[in-house]
């Protein structure tokens, strides 16, 4: 295992992780950036570099604008790990990973956690049947090996991403069987409400209304307002059914992609022991940070969506601004005011519209909180949600106590799939808040590693 020191290590090669390092860079800083991924992008620009141009065309020019920001991060003079497996992280900067199978471990005079966000678990009845996918895993596979369904599919929930994988799937000539949207038609007038504040991001308004168009005019069946979703089948995916304007639909298809949402991949800064707080807009947990996003007085900072939703621009941003605020922390402040302020302003820009995002595309209580006992919630360990109710009648107050009670959150994936819907499942049982009952806690390695790797 080997070590050494840099002026900032960043995690994520995403949009906020490549403009924090460019940032950086550009005032002279030493930066490494560690990536698990093969290739420099993140999700949102998976494959940037090397992406044929017929899957560009697929993906759209808002993945194609990606390469501005991949070019500058290629030429910022920043070292890039890839395949590196981060496992750890200190308040005090010291990071360790595996990369090549070897451990390692480099420590940052400041550490900037930019490991982008997951898909929100949708629990539903049927949701662990082979043939049923995340919409955001489908897209990976578009993006990442130009891999596209050969079989009729169907789209299922709610947000941007499920009608722009939509539009993506019909450019490569897809066929949908139906787009199922779980979005209540009371959330469009809640939403109506905070358009004002949206007007400056009205480009990515009129780019969602041309996405909408674009997918009725090619003639896909689109349920809105559809509830009691359930994928059918036995042993495999059979179809979905769910309940739309007051009758019972059933919809044939091998292959059923869910989503609603993305939340912040957290399990870097949960491990750090620091505050996160419960979000009533976003529904999950978010760490507590300054406007520059530092952790507590750490020599942590958070940018891009796993800090808090806010999409690829808003995401560059924050990074931008992080490495700014780490800048004055140890140069002082002389020369960076006014960029502060520009980068200031350019967030207000780019979040204008999230709040409108949100309360429109809000997930639906019955599909993060499943009402049916049997539906599973922790995938790794096969736990109900029958059953975790049963835990709290039992007296547990908090998801770490069902590790006790039930292995639940115990699984590979670390509580990443489970974690939210069992607090809410606790929270809703016991009548409290989520922040009451607590989040899992997370402890390294955070990624499954061998201890051969750690030895060598």
């Amino acid at each position: 295992m080997s070590d050494h020191t840099v002026d900032v290590v960043v995690i994520g090669a995403g949009p906020a992780g490549m403009a924090a390092a460019c940032q950086a860079r550009s005032l002279g800083f030493s930066v490494v950036v560690l990536d698990e991924q093969p290739a420099l992008g993140g999700q949102i620009y998976r494959r940037i570099e090397s992406a044929p141009e017929a899957i560009q065309n697929i993906l759209g020019a808002d993945y194609v604008a990606g390469q501005v920001l991949a070019q500058e991060f290629k030429q910022s003079g920043a070292i890039h790990i890839t395949g590196a497996v981060v496992w750890n992280v200190s308040v005090t900067g010291t990071v360790n990973y595996v990369a090549d199978g070897n451990g390692e471990e480099i420590t940052g005079k400041h550490v900037i956690l930019a490991s982008g966000a997951i898909e929100r678990p949708f629990p539903i009845d049927g949701w662990t049947l082979p043939g049923v996918m995340g919409a955001g895993a489908g897209q990976i596979m578009l993006k990442g090996s130009g891999a596209l369904p050969t079989e009729p599919v169907v789209l299922a929930g709610c947000g941007p991403l499920l009608y722009l994988l939509a539009w993506q799937y019909l450019r490569a000539g897809v066929t949908i069987t139906a787009l199922v949207d779980t979005t209540p038609k009371r959330a469009y007038v809640q939403a109506l409400r905070e358009l004002a504040g949206a007007i400056k991001g009205w480009r990515d308004l009129a780019k969602g209304i041309k996405l909408l168009a674009s997918i009725k005019r090619n003639g896909v069946k689109v349920y809105s307002g559809a509830t009691k979703l359930a994928v059918v089948g036995k042993q495999a995916a059979e179809g979905i059914s769910f309940r739309y304007k007051n009758e019972e639909v059933s919809v044939a298809s091998p292959l059923i992609l869910l989503h609603q949402g993305v939340v912040p991949n957290a399990q870097l800064s949960l491990s750090t022991g620091e505050e996160h707080i419960w979000s009533t807009d976003q529904l999950c947990w978010l760490p507590k940070t300054d406007k520059f996003g530092r952790l507590g007085q750490t020599a942590l900072y958070v940018a891009g969506d796993s800090r808090g939703i806010v999409g690829a621009k808003a995401s560059a941003v924050q990074g931008r601004l992080a490495a700014l605020a780490i800048a004055s922390s140890l140069r002082g402040s002389v020369g960076l005011d006014e960029l502060i302020a520009d980068q200031i302003e350019l967030l207000g820009d780019a979040v204008s519209i999230r709040r409108f995002l949100d309360v429109l595309y809000r997930p639906q209580d019955e599909n993060r909180v499943p009402t049916d006992d049997k539906v599973i919630v922790c995938r790794c360990e096969e736990v109900t949600a029958g059953q975790v109710r049963g835990y709290v009648a039992l007296g547990c107050h908090g998801p770490n106590q069902t590790k006790a009670f039930g292995r639940c959150g115990m699984g590979p994936c670390q509580g990443r799939f489970c974690g939210l819907t069992v607090t809410e499942i606790i929270a809703k049982s016991r009548n409290v808040d989520p922040n009451t009952v607590g989040h899992y806690r997370v402890r390294a390695p955070i990624k499954p590693i061998l201890l051969g790797e750690l030895a060598r």
